[in-house]
C-alpha cells in the first residue's frame, strides 16, 4: 500500500500549468489517463488508466502500475507475462489530466496482452462507407494464450 498522497489541483491557473507541484486531475471515476510510449524508440505502446493507488505505486517502484477498468482492480503491468514496464520519464500535460509514460519493457519487449508489442496493431479504414479494420502485420512475440491461461479446477 502506498503512502503518496496527491494534492488537490490547484484553482489558480497559472499555479496549475506553471507550478512545481504534482498534483493531478483525476475524472469523476478517479482514474487519469496514460499515454506509453517505448523510451528507446517512441512507439506507442499503450493507453491506460491509472487510479491514484496506481500512479503512487509507479512513481515509488519505477515500475507501472495501472486501474483495470474492465476488471476493476489494480493491475501491475508485467506482474503475469513477464513483460514488465520500467519508467524512464513520467510527465504530465497542462493541466495535469493525463500522464505520459516513457518506458523500457522487459522480459519479450511486449506490451499487449495478445502478445504484440503496441496494443496499436490494426489499422483503421473506411470501405463502401463502413469502418474497417486492418492487421499491420505484427505479430505475437510470446503466446499469450498459454501465459494467461487460467488454472484449471
Amino acid at each position: 500500500m502506498s503512502a503518496l498522497e496527491f494534492p488537490e489541483a490547484p484553482s489558480d491557473k497559472k499555479a496549475l500549468e506553471e507550478g512545481a507541484v504534482f498534483s493531478p486531475r483525476f475524472d469523476a471515476a478517479g482514474l487519469v489517463t496514460v499515454v506509453v510510449t517505448d523510451a528507446a524508440d517512441g512507439m506507442l505502446l499503450m493507453v491506460a488508466h491509472m487510479n491514484a493507488r496506481a500512479l503512487a505505486l509507479t512513481l515509488e517502484t519505477g515500475i507501472a502500475h495501472y486501474w483495470s477498468r474492465s476488471r476493476n482492480t489494480l493491475w501491475k503491468k508485467g506482474e503475469t507475462s513477464g513483460n514488465f514496464q520500467h519508467v524512464v520519464e513520467m510527465l504530465t500535460d497542462c493541466d495535469q489530466d493525463a500522464v505520459w509514460l516513457r518506458v523500457k519493457v522487459l522480459g519479450h519487449d511486449a506490451t499487449c496482452h495478445t502478445g504484440r508489442r503496441s496494443c496499436f496493431y490494426r489499422t483503421v479504414g473506411l470501405i463502401d462507407g463502413k469502418g474497417t479494420l486492418a492487421d499491420d502485420g505484427s505479430k505475437p512475440l510470446f503466446d499469450a494464450e498459454n501465459t494467461y491461461r487460467k488454472p484449471s479446477a
